[in-house]
């Protein structure tokens, strides 16, 4: 009996190091552990929905109700879009409506294009928001999707703000840029009815954007026109690049 306890208390303490030993691992092992956070996203490469101040719910909503109806080729396919456009506010379509040319749905984006015009026509943004469908579509190649997009600008208004400079200078360059002759020189009416030359003037920028376009398609009498405009004193220290750029 004596002999089995001395045994028993040996094996405890040849044991107890190793119990310690474990011990001191396994904690060592649980502080030193590192956690990486896992997200989760879109599989085809393409940005996610954004929601807060670039995307509204009701604008995510409606870009997914817009995609399931496309999908769906039902005959009331176009009332039920426009059901849904109309209970959304302006800033939830212009949301919805650069979402959908951001994910290359141009037919759709125009559809939300016509309920802006139809439900909040005119707008300090209005011009801004005709060069991203402008840009999209050049970008799509729909150029003939881009000239019935600029007469429609001329028949909401037949006048563009000369005072939107960003907007003005980008809606040319995707005209331009997608060799759209007529729509250029219509864009160019368009400005000289919104005020240029008596009431406003177009900035450095714009004026080179339109010049070299209107070079490009061999309007030589509307550079001309410019050039006389220009020579009138608007731009009198441009006179030279201008010229350079004619000839």
């Amino acid at each position: 009996m004596a002999a089995t306890l001395l045994k028993s208390s040996y094996l405890l303490i040849r044991l107890d190091p190793l119990i310690s030993h474990s011990s001191r691992y396994t904690t060592a092992a649980t502080t030193s552990r590192r956690y990486l956070p896992v997200r989760c996203g879109p599989r085809d490469g393409r940005g996610p929905l954004v929601k807060g101040r670039t995307l509204s719910i009701e604008a995510i909503q409606a870009v997914q109700t817009l995609k399931r109806s496309r999908r769906s080729n039902s005959a009331d396919e176009f009332t039920f879009i426009d059901k849904t456009l109309s209970r959304l506010i302006k800033p939830d379509l212009v949301a919805a409506l650069r979402e959908l040319l951001r994910q290359g749905e141009c037919v759709l984006a125009l559809r939300v294009l016509a309920a802006i015009r139809s439900e909040y026509p005119g707008g300090a943004d209005y011009l801004a928001i005709y060069a991203d469908v402008a840009q999209a579509l050049a970008r799509c190649g729909e150029a003939d999707a881009i000239d019935e997009l600029v007469t429609e600008l001329e028949g909401d208004g037949a006048a563009v703000d000369c005072g939107d400079k960003k907007g003005l200078g980008r809606i040319l360059t995707a005209v331009i840029g997608a060799d759209r002759r007529e729509s250029t020189v219509r864009i160019y009416r368009m400005i000289r009815r919104g005020g240029w030359g008596s009431t406003c003037t177009v900035n450095d920028h714009v004026v080179k954007v339109l010049i070299r376009g209107l070079t490009r398609f061999g309007e030589v009498s509307l550079v001309e026109e410019i050039e006389r405009e220009l020579g009138g004193g608007i731009f009198p220290k441009k006179m030279e690049e201008i010229e350079s750029l004619i000839l």
